[in-house]
């Protein structure tokens, strides 16, 4: 079994695309999970959902659920399935239903402000 920890990010972070900021929080969750980066969860309350459009892609992992994904959408760009969300964790992971979660690629940028 792998070793989930999941506690508040310490400080504000923000999410961005395209120029663009998606959100900011100082209400984030960091996951770290065995030897993974850790991951940055977004309060949804915190991020600008408008720009999110719910896809057709669903992931499975055993230790958290289904991941339901979104691709960010703005006026010069769509990053196809960027984030992802738990919409309904497995029981021990229920912390982080109502947060979402960004793939680090180019045009998304999570950091710590």
């Amino acid at each position: 079994m792998v070793e989930i920890t999941i506690r508040k990010a310490t400080g504000k972070w923000s999410v961005r695309s395209g120029g663009a900021v998606l959100g900011e929080s100082t209400g984030a969750l960091e996951l770290s999970e065995g030897d993974l980066t850790p991951v940055i969860y977004f309060p949804r309350s915190d991020i600008a959902m408008a720009f999110l459009d719910m896809t057709d892609k669903v992931t499975h992992c055993p230790h958290k659920g289904d991941a339901t994904h979104f691709s960010i959408v703005n006026k010069s760009s769509v990053t196809e399935n960027a984030a992802w969300s738990y919409e309904n964790p497995v029981p021990a992971m229920a912390e982080i239903k109502g947060y979402v979660a960004f793939y680090p690629v180019e045009s998304v940028k999570v950091e710590q402000i």
